[in-house]
């Protein structure tokens, strides 16, 4: 499988630690002068944090301060083979190497430093098992530049051969399937990883295979193998065990080979797992809540005909609104009869769901029935109802925990990340994915956003609807908020950190790219992390992709996220000082930077209560409060109080704070040239602002508990405006009342006669 570090999310700590420690640190396994150099606040260092560790919601340092984490995707070309040809693809599968993704080593430098200019420097990244040393070697490089990253295995509909990203052609064809067949049946839809997906016919349809037959199969046999398919044998070894074995096993090569660097913070299991089939509530449809529809949509049970070798009419949905899609007709699917299941295979060129009675074909009357249908809501064995994350999710996860803890240390944090697009499930956290789903979907950004998260859950449509740019930042808060404070809810103080967020930059009929005006996309960007602002909490962007273009996107699925792009950018820098954090050089290649490069707290001597940010005009105003020390006796995890809530948070820490001192970071690229103006210290208190370190430092004298702090910050002269935040009655208020003028005079005038 490949390899990625990803927020969309709500991470939580897994095993016994989680329920036994309040705190859990990365310990320095590199000595303090290996990478000389001054501090500044979004330095991660060992040598500088003394090693992250949890405490309650947040990150902290060796001083008990508060660390607020903004990084990247590495990235989105990771999920392409470096050797990748398109024209031949599935074939030579076993040739595919990743060496080079994200960038050559020699590049890597260059792009690092970039990073670290623009503050981003909690970095998340995607590795292939075969190329262990590369992947040692660029994570190596990481805390020269002061960056800290965590791995983790990606995975999008299982594999690039079933339409997505991740485990290697063999888990497919282990499960019976012949990989060359997969499209023609309709078992999986692959255009978009032959370099697709880039018409508006084709545009976003890659998600919706999670539910077709190959990645949904090989998912629940990954799973669950041992419930609900027991007849399954790979080498006299039962599916499931088959296949987590040797998950489990590329993770302990993986680990032990990096899991000592300083830079490698902890690791994630599996990026947007999916249960498969498991939990499905009916052998007819999929959710529409849940599971995106669009384009062919066969259910289950059409699905399991296709792939047998039959010819079935199936739904076709297109986009619509205000819902995502409408049933628009039923098309003709698999007319040529093709079988997906190999006669030489596992199955012995059975279907596997018909192998275990779940489904049997009439042929007096040429259709496919359902036998249980109940199969994968209840265990086959027990009749017991079945939940995919206390049932099979959580063990694996506790299993792969151990194992990456003996490879490693057992100070490392590790992550588990639930399903997409759903909330926060009772029995844990979550990590969600937090894009504008109707802007994601339908590729557009204007002045009218839609809550497509709440129009989901039922919401009045009207309340769901919102204009202008106050608007889009008012809906992504709410939206973000909400994803945050279930995870709150459901575990109480765990860190929350948003791992995947990001800004189609072909929006609008890539109307950008012909006029090189990316003011919408700025926009859209620009309320994204307000949003997470807001929220108080961490994330990375995807994502940075050097080798995107304008042409070919991503090179994935006909994905175009990277706000960065070696087409409009210099490369190869060789000279030291062109790499320093003050080299404007190194935004060559930036799009929308001034909604992504953004001041924000890294490291807050207290508990953050509020961050609100203007890019037009380079203010912000951050406050505060000193913590309430614990009892002396200490609080567990599981014992100590909680707030479900964004604001106001949980003023209670667990650890000794240590240091008067906020580290702000305020972006050269805002600064330079401009007098940085604080307002809002009390007598006593001083701040510093050291454009070559981009750091803001402030420091308090009154640190009693409970004391709160306030400021804000401005730049003289004020940044140049990039739009206006309009409202609805900015933009209408003139007109309506003009309306409402005129109705009332009107009425008057009869009134009167």
């Amino acid at each position: 499988m490949s390899l990625i570090p990803n927020l969309d999310a709500s991470f939580v700590l897994v095993g016994d630690a989680a329920a036994s420690e309040s705190t859990r640190s990365t310990s320095p396994t590199t000595p303090l002068e290996a990478y000389p150099g001054p501090s500044y606040a979004h330095d991660w260092r060992t040598s500088t944090t003394g090693g992250l560790r949890i405490s309650g919601r947040h990150f902290v340092d060796k001083f008990g301060r508060v660390c607020g984490l903004r990084g990247v995707n590495l990235s989105g070309a990771c999920k392409t083979p470096s050797n990748d040809d398109h024209t031949i693809f599935p074939y030579k599968h076993e040739d595919a190497t990743f060496i080079g993704r994200p960038f050559p080593l020699d590049e890597a430098p260059e792009h690092f430093a970039r990073l670290r200019r623009w503050g981003l420097t909690f970095s998340a990244g995607k590795y292939d098992m075969e190329y262990l040393d590369y992947v040692k070697a660029l994570l190596s490089l990481l805390p020269q530049f002061g960056l800290v990253a965590f791995v983790e295995m990606h995975q999008d509909v299982w594999s690039r051969y079933t339409g997505g990203s991740g485990a290697p052609a063999w888990t497919v064809s282990a499960v019976g399937f012949d990989i060359h067949k997969l499209e023609d049946a309709g078992a999986a839809w692959l255009k978009g990883v032959r370099g697709g997906g880039h018409i508006e016919s084709e545009r976003g349809i890659w998600p919706c295979g999670y539910q077709k037959l190959a990645a949904a199969t090989v998912a629940t046999c990954f799973w669950a193998g041992d419930a609900f398919a027991p007849k399954l044998k790979v080498e006299g070894v039962p599916i499931q065990q088959y296949l987590q074995g040797r998950f489990l096993k590329a993770w302990e090569m993986l680990v032990r080979a990096i899991g000592h660097l300083e830079s490698v913070i902890g690791f994630q299991m599996m990026n947007e797992p999916h249960r498969g089939y498991i939990e499905a509530p009916s052998m007819h449809a999929f959710d529409y809540n849940t599971d995106l529809h669009l384009a062919h949509v066969p259910s289950a049970l059409q699905s399991f005909a296709l792939g047998a070798g039959h010819a079935l009419l199936v739904p076709h949905y297109s986009r619509s609104f205000p819902m995502p899609t409408k049933l628009t007709s039923f098309e003709l699917m698999n007319a040529e009869e093709i079988s997906v299941w190999q006669p030489d295979g596992s199955t012995e060129g059975a279907c596997l769901w018909e192998m275990h009675g779940v489904w049997g074909w009439d042929k007096r009357k040429k259709e496919a029935i359902v036998l249980r249908e109940n199969y994968f809501a209840k265990h086959p064995m027990t009749d017991k109802k079945v939940d995919w994350y206390t049932d099979f999710y959580y063990p694996l996860t506790l299993k792969w925990a151990e194992v990456v803890r003996a490879a490693s240390s057992p100070d490392k944090i590790v992550f588990a990340e639930p399903i997409p697009n759903e909330f926060c499930p009772s029995s844990w956290t979550v990590e969600h994915r937090p894009y504008d789903l109707n802007g994601l979907f339908q590729k557009t950004f204007g002045d009218f956003t839609v809550n497509v998260q709440g129009l989901s859950r039922g919401m009045f449509p009207l309340k769901a609807f919102y204009w202008g740019q106050a608007g889009a930042r008012d809906n992504f808060s709410l939206q973000i908020r909400k994803i945050a404070e279930a995870g709150y809810r459901s575990l109480g103080e765990t860190p929350v950190v948003i791992g995947e967020c990001g800004v189609p930059m072909d929006l609008n009929r890539r109307e950008a790219f012909k006029t090189n005006n990316f003011t919408w996309h700025t926009r859209m960007m620009d309320a994204m992390i307000t949003g997470l602002e807001r929220s108080l909490i961490g994330y990375t962007l995807w994502n940075y992709n050097p080798d995107n273009d304008d042409d070919s996107g991503d090179y994935w699925n006909g994905e175009n996220f990277s706000w960065f792009s070696r087409r409009r950018a210099r490369m190869n820098t060789n000279s030291t000082a062109d790499l320093d954090q003050t080299a404007a050089d190194l935004d060559e290649g930036g799009r929308i930077l001034r909604s992504v490069v953004r001041p924000y707290p890294a490291k807050t001597a207290g508990i953050p209560l509020k961050f609100d940010y203007e890019m037009n005009t380079g203010s912000f105003a951050f406050e505060w409060a000193i913590p309430f020390p614990a009892p002396a006796d200490g609080i567990s995890q599981s014992q100590s109080p909680s707030s479900p809530t964004i604001a106001p948070p949980l003023q209670i820490a667990s650890y000794v704070l240590k240091s008067r001192s906020t580290e702000i970071f305020l972006p050269a690229m805002l600064a330079h040239g401009r007098k940085v103006i604080v307002h809002g210290l009390e007598t006593g208190d001083e701040y510093a602002y050291d454009e070559s370190l981009q750091t803001l430092s402030v420091r308090i004298l009154d640190d009693s508990p409970g004391s709160r702090h306030r400021i804000s910050v401005s730049l003289d002269p004020p940044l140049s405006s990039q739009f206006v935040v309009n409202t609805f009655w900015s933009d209408f208020g003139v007109r309506i009342l003009s309306v409402v003028v005129v109705l009332l005079g009107v009425g008057a005038y009869f009134f009167l006669a």
